[in-house]
């Protein structure tokens, strides 16, 4: 497995939409593989293909640190509550700022060997799916931060 270059904004891919996986080979494998080594190795909770410059429609989330989630060709189906807070990203390198998101999920996606299944989420998890869905679409949470973007550092101060 390798660590891939992560796409920083401004990198035009991240602004393009993301086309469907139509077959899992060997080299879609190997991308899956080397984006959860990306994202344990940057310390993230969630990466999009995009964000590594491949313009499929598949992410890696892990939220805990011992449950890592793959879904090819998520959709969002059903999303309710609310919840805000700070919210990153590893395209937006030392930057957070308050997002408000659903509070409860409900995608379809498929697993590896492109079998459909369907998931619900809360809380965090239900943030990073929706973060990561969005990278799916070409867009940023930069685009939906409420108030000013803060540099990390400052928000780590006032802890």
């Amino acid at each position: 497995m390798a660590i891939r270059n992560i796409r920083e904004i401004g990198d035009p891919v991240l602004n393009k939409i993301c086309k469907e996986v139509k077959e899992v080979t060997d080299r879609t494998k190997e991308l899956i593989a080397d984006m959860f080594d990306t994202m344990y190795e940057a310390e993230g909770v969630g990466l999009a293909a995009p964000q590594v410059g491949i313009l499929k429609r598949i992410v890696t989330i892990d939220v805990t640190g011992d449950e890592p989630i793959m879904l090819i060709n998520p959709v969002l189906l059903e999303s309710s509550g609310e919840q805000s807070g700070n919210e990153g990203c590893l395209s937006v390198p030392g930057k957070t700022g308050v997002v408000t998101r659903p509070n409860y999920v409900k995608i379809k996606a498929y697993d590896i060997d492109l079998k459909p299944f369907e998931m619900e989420a809360t809380e965090l998890l239900a943030r990073a799916i929706c973060h990561e869905l969005e990278h799916l679409e070409g867009h940023l949470y930069v685009e939906k931060v409420e108030g000013p973007l803060m540099d990390i550092e400052d928000l780590e101060e006032e802890d």
